[in-house]
């Protein structure tokens, strides 16, 4: 991503879409605060700069965000109505499918939403603008389904049922973050499907909470729990210089449990660590279970120094308790994920959690979907991320010489 200064020359050439206009679902009431107050930060920022942009009238604003009901009679069902008007506006609809602490009553009982209830409820906001809205972009941080990609058997594609169904409903743009197959998008190749990932944060905040972290090739190797992450283990490797090692999951597909067939080990390809830190990059955490045993196995088998867990999106459908246990054995030293989904108070309280804050890069993306600014400069992270990494690099090195210069004293 460019720098704030260049962000603001680039989006000067272009003329916004039309008045924009944020909808969080109470699902992603908090990141959309967080993504209105950037906005507003970002534009009033540009005016003080000297920018004489012909924008329109409430170009700046306080708040982006617009007042949506969710309303659900005590039978379960539901509906939508939009507060104020949304006709000629750029409208984006913010949904975490993921947050099950939203809840709702149906027959006395208290119900927490499942993604299947979030995706209703999103559908149910977009019949009620009524195709008055200049133009509608979805963003999904997590996909909904997206583990339910592709057919191997009579199974069902809900994945691409979803997104054909948003489509047909007259939604312009999807937006989605480290989708667990970005093929997914294939399915509706002349649409705009947008899947976005968050390698910089991962670094930014390990180099915000590990005081002397070396990233390079004789002190890192970034490790791909499964072929499924070695894409995006391999890119961010080669962007911070570093070795890649891979583990394969060999399963027992002579039965089913819980609906897959169960994992008998983890095969590791690659070399010994031998007192490097290692870097697991992935897209979630679900139960843990998998990305626990990749660390014990990296700490007890590959004798790496420390192991530090980066992930997107951090579920922990079976709790933290495990976790406890594990940073209690030393199997890892630092869990990262983002912000993109909800996280409980108890993960933000653990000693060994970090949080990639995602709110200012969502900013950011928005901001420039509504002035139809080319995206490739904050898609592609490169140039940013080996940036703040020579920053680093040479503070620590710095800081190497001086306390071996006071211990020769």
């Amino acid at each position: 991503m460019a720098s704030d200064n260049s962000l603001i020359k680039q989006l000067d050439r272009n003329m916004p879409v039309a008045p924009l206009a944020i909808i969080a679902l109470p699902s992603a009431k908090e990141m959309g605060e967080k993504v209105s107050n950037y906005i507003s930060s970002f534009r009033k920022d540009a005016v003080e700069t000297g920018d004489d942009a012909p924008y329109h009238d409430g170009y700046i604003q306080d708040s982006y965000l617009m007042e949506v009901s969710l309303e659900r009679f005590r039978t379960g069902e539901g509906r939508a109505v939009v507060r104020e008007s949304v006709r000629g506006k750029d409208v984006f609809i913010l949904v975490d499918v993921m947050n099950w602490t939203v809840t709702y009553k149906m027959n006395g009982f208290v119900n927490h939403m499942s993604p299947d209830d979030h995706f209703q409820d999103l559908k149910r906001v977009i019949a009620a603008i009524q195709g008055k809205a200049r133009r509608i972009t979805v963003i999904m941080p997590f996909l909904y389904e997206g583990r339910q990609h592709h057919r191997s058997s009579r199974e069902s594609l809900d994945a691409a049922l979803m997104l054909k169904e948003l489509f047909d409903m007259g939604v312009n743009n999807f937006i989605t973050f480290d989708a667990h197959d970005p093929r997914i998008a294939s399915v509706s190749p002349l649409d705009n499907f947008d899947n976005f990932v968050s390698p910089y944060q991962f670094l930014n905040a390990l180099l915000d909470t590990v005081d002397d972290l070396i990233v390079d090739k004789d002190h890192v190797v970034v490790i791909s729990p499964d072929e499924g992450a070695l894409d995006r283990t391999v890119y961010f490797a080669n962007v911070i210089g570093a070795d890649t090692g891979m583990f394969y999951k060999r399963r027992d597909y002579s039965r089913i449990v819980g609906g897959k067939n169960p994992i008998v080990a983890h095969e590791f390809l690659g070399t010994r660590l031998d007192g490097k830190d290692a870097i697991i990059i992935d897209d979630m955490i679900s139960s843990g279970g998998s990305m626990l045993d990749t660390s014990r196995q990296l700490k007890e088998h590959m004798h790496a120094g420390r192991v530090f867990i980066c992930t997107t999106f951090g579920l922990f459908t079976d709790g933290l308790e495990a976790f406890d246990k594990a940073y209690e054995e030393g199997w890892f030293d630092k869990l990262v994920t983002t912000n993109l989904t909800y996280l409980p108070q108890e993960l933000l309280d653990r000693p060994y959690f970090a949080m990639a804050d995602m709110s200012k890069y969502m900013a950011t993306i928005i901001d420039y979907f509504n002035h139809d600014a080319a995206i490739s400069g904050i898609k592609i992270q490169t140039q940013k991320i080996r940036e703040i990494l020579t920053a680093y690099n040479a503070r620590e090195r710095k800081s190497l010489e001086t306390a071996g210069t006071a211990e020769s004293e």
